[in-house]
């Protein structure tokens, strides 16, 4: 079989990979072209385009690079003719992917929606589309399916949340000291810093995190940096000896950190996941703020509030993102031990909702199952 995925971010690399692996343990044979980052391509097959091309967030930054965005759709739209997939498959990124779905399904091919957009958040109206153009969708979230049911969706199918596969993957042996030893640490608690996968992130997030690394000489503060990113991009926030950047070591710093200040998205999940306590933190430009807030339907922005329907972390969203926030948060999670504690209980509860390990097997299954109908 013939498959075309796309993800357009860091997490559907991860999740894109996970899935590749699956597609190939059930068709060793298959053909797979996709637009991912370095995790899909240590995988296998052909890479069209890089995510770090493609990352562009909120309306602002989108209208700015319009004219990058509409030759990468014309360029996908050709590279998918060209190579003529039995399955298209999609990974989140719906700005991106779902033009390209209405482009695909009057082509005639199978449309697969991996990760569902965030309709129940705001932009519903891309249900009609959703419930026209693709052939199945894989909701990894609890309160999805029973959502798109109400919807009168149909075709779609709760796997569980691919996040348990890869943090149950993660090498069980690795212990704090490896990393600390691996990284030149000492052995002072390590906090996670975890600024975001795009520069816009960095340039929002940064210098509030990294004030705090000035302010807490007791704990050695860790940058869970990217290397498509580069040193250049988090150089500049950087003022004081108690910051290390690690390069795409996720989950050994998340192992091995006493305490998480993360900048919402896939992030704060696999904190929890890991029964991290943290902070979530968010900023962006004030016009996409202005435009999400206009049009959001949830009362959160962390994965971990919204599955949990309650807030179980802090958010500091845009001003409340401020030094007097930050560190009131910062030592609630470092300091309350019963907070810490009521925390990790949240998480427990949390990890029962998702559905188990094997979600990305369980998405490989029934796509191929669907072809061969």
């Amino acid at each position: 079989m013939k498959y075309y995925i796309i993800a357009g971010e860091a997490s559907g690399d991860l999740h894109g990979s996970n899935l590749m692996k699956a597609l190939l343990r059930n068709d060793p044979q298959a053909e797979i072209r996709f637009w991912g980052g370095d995790l899909m391509q240590s995988v296998g097959g052909t890479m069209v385009k890089h995510i770090r091309d493609l990352a562009f967030m909120g309306f602002v930054e989108v209208v700015a690079n319009l004219r990058t965005v509409l030759k990468n759709i014309a360029l996908c739209k050709k590279d998918i003719v060209e190579f003529h997939p039995d399955a298209v498959v999609f990974i989140d990124y719906p700005g991106f992917n779902l033009k390209i779905a209405k482009f695909t399904h009057a082509q005639g091919f199978k449309n697969f929606y991996y990760i569902s957009p965030q309709v129940w958040a705001w932009k519903k109206g891309r249900i009609q589309t959703m419930r026209r153009v693709l052939d199945k969708m894989f909701v990894i979230l609890p309160f999805e399916k029973p959502f798109y049911d109400r919807n009168n969706v149909e075709n779609v199918e709760f796997v569980g949340h691919p996040l348990l596969d890869a943090v149950d993957d993660f090498d069980k042996n690795a212990t704090a000291d490896d990393f600390r030893s691996r990284n030149g640490l000492d052995n002072r608690p390590i906090v996670a810093l975890m600024p975001g996968s795009r520069k816009m992130e960095l340039r929002k997030m940064m210098p509030d995190m990294c004030r705090l690394a000035e302010e807490h000489p007791e704990y050695q503060f860790v940058i869970a940096a990217m290397r498509l990113l580069g040193d250049r991009m988090y150089a500049p926030y950087i003022h004081s000896d108690n910051v290390t950047m690690v390069y795409d070591q996720t989950y050994p710093l998340l192992k091995a950190a006493f305490a998480g200040v993360i900048t919402s998205g896939t992030a704060t999940l696999e904190g929890a996941l890991f029964n991290l306590p943290l902070v979530v933190c968010y900023k962006a430009n004030a016009l996409s703020v202005f435009i999400a807030k206009r049009f959001a339907k949830v009362n959160y922005i962390s994965l971990v509030n919204l599955i949990a329907d309650k807030p179980v972390v802090r958010e500091l969203i845009q001003s409340d993102l401020n030094p007097i926030e930050l560190e009131t948060e910062f030592k609630k999670i470092t300091v309350d031990e019963t907070y810490r504690q009521s925390l990790q209980h949240e998480y427990d509860l949390i990890r029962e909702q998702l559905g188990g390990v094997g979600a990305s097997q369980r998405t490989a299954n029934s796509i191929l199952a669907s072809i061969k109908q």
